[in-house]
């Protein structure tokens, strides 16, 4: 169970399926929310640079620092990291412990490879944002016509060993994950997969755990109060 911080200009906010337009802030300080979700319990963090992604650049660094400088459970962290000085700079510098590389990802395999010959697997993470069944790009705003399945078994083909997948059309919404779309990963790939995107109560971060999930991260459900995160940690860590 992995709580998400989405930043944007330097606040907590989350958005409703991707749409930037609609944003809900819900903490001017980042980093008291992340301390917040240490004390309850939580052993991993999930950070997405909304700026980074829309714009390609690291736009949250201060943010990110002072995160990482005010909690010591592990963070991982996407958004806006598509070259490997990006990835050097958290990773050596900052002291996240995994990147997420998304647009990069899909659009240039070999910076991927790059990343694994220079950094052990399990730090290096790679988001599979699926839109209709393709995979969607910078910062969901522009959608590809790569096959979500082909391009999971491309990246399993080139070494990666976790990916976080997020169907676009749940996230922000509460409506449940898209389960059918985890098994059919689950079914048809031997990584291990976060499941992002929808998770509404308790109940879906239980069954993510039965199914045998790798983990499932909760944004908006956490934030609204329809998840008792302490409680969920207790069951499931």
């Amino acid at each position: 169970m992995i709580p998400a911080i989405d930043l944007k200009d330097g606040e907590a906010v989350r958005l409703y399926k991707g749409d930037y337009e609609q944003k809900t802030v819900y903490s001017y300080h980042p980093h008291k929310l992340a301390k917040e979700f240490e004390k309850m319990g939580a052993k991993y963090l999930h950070l997405v640079d909304l700026d980074g992604a829309k714009d390609a650049a690291a736009k949250n660094q201060e943010v990110i620092k002072k995160i990482r400088e005010t909690v010591s459970m592990p963070i991982e962290l996407g958004g806006g990291i598509r070259n490997i000085e990006t990835v050097d700079y958290y990773l050596s510098e900052v002291g996240i412990d995994r990147v997420i590389l998304g647009t990069a990802a899909l659009k240039d395999p070999q910076f991927v490879k790059e990343c694994l010959k220079k950094y052990d697997a399990s730090r290096i993470v790679v988001g599979v944002d699926v839109k209709d069944g393709y995979v969607s790009t910078s910062g969901w705003l522009e959608t590809s016509d790569i096959y979500y399945l082909d391009f999971i078994h491309q990246l399993e083909e080139i070494g990666v060993k976790t990916i976080v997948c997020t169907d676009i059309s749940k996230d922000g919404t509460l409506k449940g994950p898209s389960f059918d779309l985890y098994e059919t990963i689950k079914n048809n790939s031997n990584m291990d997969f976060v499941v992002s995107g929808g998770v509404k109560d308790n109940e879906d971060i239980l069954e993510a755990s039965r199914r045998g999930y790798y983990a499932c991260i909760v944004g908006k459900a956490f934030y609204e109060g329809t998840v008792n995160l302490g409680e969920v940690i207790a069951h499931v860590g």
